[in-house]
């Protein structure tokens, strides 16, 4: 992993504006009231060539005892822990308060480089607002305004000067890493199956719908391969999202599916199938991402025998456009068959990345054309001629044949089942282009 850099602070002091600030894109929710970033943020950043993870956390209050607010307390202990450099963020305008003076007690314990940043430094005073947090026993604070770009660069060079020589990943290494996205409805329990696939405590897991309002990324090892978890804020129909905040973590989900090889999309067994479970599935599905179905909260369903394989069949019937997709039935919070979900991802990501030769997808393709010959367009029989794979994730392949614009979509459904009654791809979607072959002479 490369070296992590944590961001932390009270909550409204710009911990966001400059976690976007330093990775160069708007990735964190920013908004101006306390406490919109509430779990641990992770972005992959490069400045001159040295790569780094930067973490945006929650606000740090060190005394509150409200629920929420000491969890975010714990994510911000988390990071840094995880942390090798640390930005104390602190708010200019605001001058010093007894809750950074409690945090900076706190960093002092820590063994780790701390550079204490007073952010919102704009106009001539800045002597002046410097030489409040001088009582705090901090020396040589670095004054930065996030917003406007203002000491970003002095920022970036002491970050840079402290970090810790990487190990290098190779190619291979990354291609190999697979992305896993956690989908779902507000409060089916995404957080809660994070924080058991990783066995621990990494996402604030509240039974509050909405808890989680970023996408939030955390790299981690399985069977000695790399996977990146994203937990995703729930997502709920377009007509149902009112709140700015809300329509923007929308935005965020469906960009970490875009970032996903994998989706686990989750279903609440205690409520049943909903129209916004299918909706959900539904963006995985059109992005051509390989999709596990999580039925979550299975001990909180009345069973009897036949329960289970009743659930399954309305799954199937409600899920149609899916396929036969696997389908597991867990408890995140009490770990009931959680265990089978990362044997699942790695056999569903292997289809993925399928790779099938070209002289076996000729085969195939020419004992489905032999058994059920295409139909006759414009007067002329369709003639396939061959078939190759073009790219993985998701499988991809290219068919050359005399009119492309003559396959019917009934046909293509037939070549479909074909390639994957023959190659697999259980839970995988693959594509299947049509192309005009060039005449010759």
């Amino acid at each position: 992993m490369p070296p992590i850099v944590a961001i932390v602070g009270r909550p409204n002091v710009g911990k966001s504006t400059l976690f976007n600030r330093l990775i160069g894109q708007r990735r964190a929710i920013v908004e101006d009231f306390p406490g919109v970033t509430r779990d641990r943020h992770y972005a992959e950043a490069t400045r001159y060539d040295k790569p780094f993870t930067l973490i945006d956390t929650g606000g740090f209050e060190p005394v509150s005892e409200d629920r929420l607010l000491i969890q975010m307390r714990e994510q911000s202990q988390l990071a840094i822990e995880e942390a090798d450099v640390i930005l104390f963020v602190m708010d200019g305008r605001e001058g010093a308060t007894a809750s950074d003076l409690e945090v900076a007690k706190m960093l002092r314990r820590v063994e780790k480089p701390v550079i204490y940043v007073i952010n919102k430094i704009d106009g001539d005073r800045q002597e002046e607002i410097v030489s409040d947090f001088y009582e705090m026993g901090i020396d040589h604070p670095l004054t930065v305004s996030a917003e406007h770009g203002r000491g970003i660069g002095e920022l970036i060079d002491t970050v840079l000067d402290l970090l810790p020589e990487a190990p290098p990943i190779s190619e291979a290494e990354a291609e190999s890493e697979t992305r896993m996205a956690i989908i779902g409805r507000p409060n089916v329990g995404k957080s809660s199956l994070v924080n058991r696939l990783l066995g621990r405590e990494r996402m604030v897991a509240n039974p509050v719908a909405g808890t989680t309002r970023d996408s939030v990324d955390t790299p981690f090892m399985y069977n000695r391969k790399r996977y990146v978890l994203i937990d995703t804020a729930g997502i709920r129909r377009k007509g149902k999202v009112s709140q700015k905040l809300e329509k923007f973590s929308v935005v965020q989900a469906l960009k970490a599916m875009e970032r996903a090889h994998v989706v686990l999309a989750l279903v609440d067994a205690s409520e049943g199938v909903t129209d916004q479970d299918m909706t959900v599935a539904g963006y995985a599905y059109e992005k051509g991402r390989a999709v596990i179905l999580i039925v979550n909260k299975w001990d909180l369903v009345e069973k009897n025998n036949a329960t289970m394989g009743e659930y399954l069949r309305d799954l199937r019937t409600r899920f149609k456009f899916l396929g036969d997709v696997p389908v597991l039935f867990v408890s995140a919070l009490t770990g009931q068959r959680a265990s089978k979900i990362m044997a699942e991802v790695e056999k569903v990501a292997e289809q993925f990345n399928q790779k099938v030769s070209t002289a076996n997808l000729n085969k195939v393709m020419i004992d489905a054309v032999a058994a059920h010959p295409p139909a006759i367009f414009q007067g002329t029989r369709l003639k396939f001629f061959y078939i190759t794979q073009t790219a993985v994730r998701p499988p991809t392949f290219l068919i050359f044949v005399n009119k492309a614009e003559g396959v019917h979509f009934s046909y293509q459904r037939y070549i479909n089942n074909k390639i994957r009654e023959a190659f697999g791809f259980a839970g995988v979607p693959f594509r299947v282009e049509y192309r005009d072959r060039e005449r010759r002479g």
